[in-house]
C-alpha cells in the first residue's frame, strides 16, 4: 500500500461539505484503480509490494482469496488505530472493504502472461496505475488507509520519524510475507524506489482543492 506521510492526523468531518460529490467519485474510483492495480502486480509475479507480500502469503496459508485476506489485514490493523486516538474517515472504512474487493474480481478477469517481456511491461504498468490510483484516493481527502493511518499514528504518539518507522512496519510485514510464501522479487524494489516519486508528482495534481482555492487562483493578480 502507498504510505504518505502526514504531519498531524487531526478529526475531520466525516464528509466535507465542500465538494462532496467531486471527493466521492474519486476516492471509489481510486479505490478500485488500486485493487486492479494490485492484481496487475500479482499477475505479473515479478515479485510485490511489502504490504502485498504479507497479503499475499497469509493467502497462501490460510487459503483464503487475496483480497479477503487485504479485508482482513485492513480491519485488524484500524483496530490498532484506536491506542494510537486515530479517528477514520469514510475513505478509511472504504479502503478496507472496496480494495479487498477490486483486486478479487480483477484477479478473476485477468491471466498472468507467460513471457518475461510481458511479465516486466504488466509489472511497470500496475505499479504507474497503483500510483495513480493512490494519488485519487489520497486526494480525494476523506480519510488516509488504516496502513498509512497506523503509521503517521505510531509518529505522532512516539515521536519517532517516517522515515524509521515506515521502514520497521514495511520490513517486519516484508520479512513477514516472505516467511509465508509470499513473492519478493525485482517488482518489491521497483515498487520501493518508484512510488515515492510517482505519488509526489501526481498528489498535488490530484489532490481536490477548496473551491475558495479556485476562485483566489482565478483572479487576476495585481501588478
Amino acid at each position: 500500500m502507498v504510505a504518505v506521510a502526514q504531519s498531524t492526523v487531526t478529526r475531520a468531518p466525516f464528509l466535507p461539505r465542500d465538494r462532496p460529490a467531486r471527493r466521492l467519485v474519486q476516492l471509489y474510483l481510486g479505490l478500485v484503480l488500486y485493487g486492479v492495480s494490485m492484481a496487475m502486480q500479482i499477475r505479473a509475479g515479478l515479485g510485490l509490494d511489502p504490504w502485498d507480500v504479507f497479503h499475499q502469503g497469509l493467502a497462501e496459508r490460510t487459503g483464503w482469496t487475496f483480497g479477503t485476506v487485504t479485508i482482513v489485514v485492513g480491519a485488524l490493523v484500524l483496530v490498532l488505530w484506536i491506542p494510537l486516538r486515530q479517528w477514520p474517515g469514510i475513505g478509511t472504512l472504504s479502503n478496507v472493504v472496496v480494495i479487498g474487493l477490486a483486486v478479487d474480481a480483477a484477479l478473476a478477469l485477468m491471466a498472468g502472461p507467460e513471457s518475461l517481456w510481458a511479465r516486466s511491461a504488466l509489472l511497470v504498468a500496475g505499479i504507474v496505475l497503483n500510483g495513480v490510483a493512490g494519488g485519487c484516493y489520497i486526494g480525494a481527502g476523506l480519510g488516509p488507509g488504516p496502513r498509512d493511518g497506523l503509521m503517521t499514528g505510531l509518529v505522532r504518539r512516539t515521536g519517532g520519524s517516517v522515515r524509521l518507522i515506515r521502514t520497521g512496519i514495511e520490513v517486519t510485514v516484508l520479512l513477514g510475507g516472505w516467511v509465508l510464501g509470499g513473492t519478493v522479487g525485482m517488482g518489491t524494489v521497483l515498487y520501493a524506489v518508484a512510488i515515492g516519486p510517482l505519488v509526489h508528482f501526481l498528489l498535488p495534481r490530484l489532490t481536490v482543492a477548496p473551491r475558495r482555492d479556485r476562485r483566489e487562483l482565478a483572479r487576476p493578480r495585481s501588478r
